[in-house]
């Protein structure tokens, strides 16, 4: 069992780590850089309070990532949330070409882009997904093969 002051640096040390992980990954969900940020404040909290046990650094990240995905899914349902304005046109140091990209990723299905967003962005296999959105393997396959091909099309890839 931790102390206060141990459970304290953890959870110093995850915000450092994961901070940049959590946030795109609560972007990506939200589509709204605020409420990512606000999120991802909201996991860190519940890391502090819940004080969970983890057997590596991947269990950890593993676990904030499937508690900021839980912490956005119940603020889509939030009657609140239900108004949203679009993505602002600028976004820092983003090319024009990224953005377009970006923008066509945030407009698939949550299914298809939580996915693409975990395996080219964040670098997980179909596996650890698998794993993150209690997903089989084969499943998470199919979706990001869903996702590209939208994308594609999107994009004006022409066949997919």
């Amino acid at each position: 069992m931790q102390n206060s002051t141990e459970r304290g640096e953890a959870v110093r040390l995850a915000v450092i780590t994961h901070s940049d992980t959590l946030i795109k990954v609560a972007f990506s969900y939200l589509k709204n850089m605020s409420d990512a940020e606000e999120v991802a404040q909201d996991v860190f909290l519940a890391y502090l309070q819940t004080a969970p046990v983890f057997v590596s650094d991947e269990h950890e990240k593993a676990w904030l990532i499937r508690t900021t995905i839980n912490k956005c899914k119940n603020r889509l349902k939030s009657g609140w949330f239900s108004k949203r304005t679009p993505m602002p046109d600028e976004l820092g140091d983003l090319t024009r070409q990224e953005y377009t990209v970006l923008q066509d990723v945030l407009a698939l299905d949550e299914k298809y882009r939580i996915p693409i967003h975990l395996h080219y962005y964040e670098g997980y296999s179909l596996e650890e997904i698998g794993e993150i959105l209690h997903a089989k393997p084969a499943t998470v396959g199919t979706w990001l093969a869903r996702g590209r091909k939208m994308l594609r099309s999107a994009i004006g890839g022409g066949q997919a």
